[in-house]
């Protein structure tokens, strides 16, 4: 999810050779003989061109998508009302209501409060290994439930504020090293967090609802917790322990470390009415989220009680629901002022609501025009994967290196559908290789360019290159080898066909 992604930042040499090759990909497929069906042949064209801009970043990631599928109605690929009906998906209004109820949390400084709270615990005392642990844990916590770029970014002037009065007190015993550490910490872990849940990041939802869409599996948010949960726990260790290894001496203390938490903690003052309304808003729709989960584990799926939950209260609705309590929950009821003011909700980031909508569009016309099929057909010739912990490996490892040179959004917005494909063609059920990779497009921590969480951090000037590198590959490789493993263990438990 890059700066350029939204629509900021400039244009380098990667935007300009997007610019070049997207019509150049865009003509070379129109023209070459595929052998498909003429509206899966011009769709592949237009699917390169979209593929080329999504990697450059050419033009802002969500107009791609838009003009994506505005060329496939335009060149007869399929009416207007069946490629923009993705857009009304009721996974958009999850992550509408997700964001909003995540800006009411920004608004009202209960991210903050949270942060503190938790680095104020007797257990982190002055011990750099703790203090770093604890820190980690905040980030990835936190973006378990709101985006993971504006985890880092409130956790980063934290991470700065704390080196810097502890620098101020240790000098020259505070090693630069420890500073590197700390940073990425924050980075690795606001990444991590976000596999934990369904809303944790965007490429959750888009591999979700291709599986809903195109297979007609969904996916509860209680049971992709309890797949995702584990990958996340075994990620966040080997990074906490690597990170430590690299970083953290055995005889350093933190001293003062304690009192500037505490310090900062007491700034924030007493709860507000504004994040009392919001806690309670968030609570009660986490609560709805999980509790269909809860009732299989009591009553089974066949139950009445979960049935109900899934037909009435879906989890867009309960979001809707939740962000709705913001606006009716007041914190000056006289002056008819609510927890979250108009202005603050519109904040919200529409270019992954848009982005996810095209990118739906787009796979979904893939399957219906048979180019995923093809697709799918062609590579099981050149890949020959015959088995499905191969293809839940391959899915995994594509996914991550595809989120080294793009957005992960972008990265599951392409792997997702092919795996699906490929797995079909190849008689493999494509739940579990779809899953793997949707998980995979959340890694990619070697580059400032893989992700907007590692480019936070590297402007901090803190971060040589070559560590960010050496450290992210090694995650990389670690959480490639924990997701094939959790969802090869644990996928067939929680998703079973």
């Amino acid at each position: 999810m890059l700066a350029a992604a939204s629509g900021a930042g400039g244009w380098g040499v990667r935007e300009r050779i997007g610019l070049v090759l997207a019509p150049l990909a865009f003509a070379a497929l129109w023209f070459a003989p595929l052998g498909l069906a003429p509206e899966a042949h011009r769709l592949a064209a237009i699917m390169g061109a979209v593929v080329v801009l999504w990697v450059s970043e050419a033009i802002p990631m969500a107009m791609t998508a838009f003009l994506g599928v505005a060329a496939a109605v335009a060149l007869g690929v399929a009416p207007a009302s069946v490629a923009f009906a993705p857009f009304a998906d009721p996974l958009i209004f999850l992550f509408i209501g997700t964001f909003m109820l995540a800006q009411a949390i920004f608004f009202h400084g209960l991210d903050r409060r949270f942060a503190f709270a938790i680095l104020s615990l007797p257990g982190v005392g002055e011990s750099p290994g703790r203090v770093l642990a604890a820190y980690a844990s905040v980030a990835c916590a936190l973006s378990m439930w709101i985006s993971n770029t504006a985890t880092v970014a409130m956790m980063f002037p934290i991470g700065l504020s704390l080196l810097g009065a502890l620098e101020k007190r240790a000098g020259s015993k505070l090693p630069p090293r420890y500073g590197t550490v700390l940073l990425l910490a924050t980075a690795f872990a606001g990444s991590i967090g976000g596999m934990a849940t369904p809303v944790g990041t965007p490429p959750n939802l888009i591999g979700i609802g291709f599986l809903r869409r195109e297979l007609g599996v969904d996916v509860p948010f209680f049971s992709w917790m309890a797949l995702a949960l584990p990958a996340v726990a075994l990620l966040l260790c080997f990074a906490l322990l690597d990170l430590a290894r690299a970083g953290v001496p055995r005889a350093l203390r933190l001293t003062g470390a304690v009192e500037l938490v505490r310090r900062e903690r007491a700034a924030l003052g007493p709860w507000s009415a504004g994040e009392r309304n919001t806690l309670i808003a968030f609570a009660a729709t986490v609560f709805f989220w999980v509790l269909p989960g809860g009732i299989v584990l009591f009553a089974g799926s066949d139950s009445a009680a979960y049935a109900w939950l899934q037909r009435h209260l879906p989890e867009g609705v309960v979001a809707l629901f939740g962000a709705g309590l913001l606006f009716l929950l007041p914190t000056n009821a006289r002056q008819l002022e609510f927890t979250l003011p108009w202005d603050e909700a519109v904040k919200i980031d529409w270019w992954i609501v848009f982005l996810y909508g095209g990118g739906i569009a787009l796979g979904t016309l893939a399957f219906q025009t048979g180019l995923a099929e093809a697709l799918g057909r062609s590579l099981t010739g050149l890949l020959g994967v015959q088995s499905a912990f191969g293809l839940i490996a391959l899915s995994t490892a594509l996914a991550a290196l595809l989120s080294e040179t793009t957005s992960n959004t972008a990265s599951a917005n392409m792997v997702v559908p092919v795996v699906i494909a490929f797995a079909q063609s190849s008689d493999i059920d494509p739940v579990l290789p779809a899953l793997a990779a949707t998980l995979g497009a959340s890694l990619g921590f070697m580059l400032p360019v893989s992700t907007p969480c590692n480019a936070i951090v590297y402007g901090s000037g803190r971060i040589p290159l070559a560590r960010m590198m050496r450290h992210g590959l090694v995650l990389d490789l670690a959480g490639i080898a924990a997701i094939v493993a959790v969802v090869s263990l644990l996928g067939p438990v929680f998703f079973a066909r």
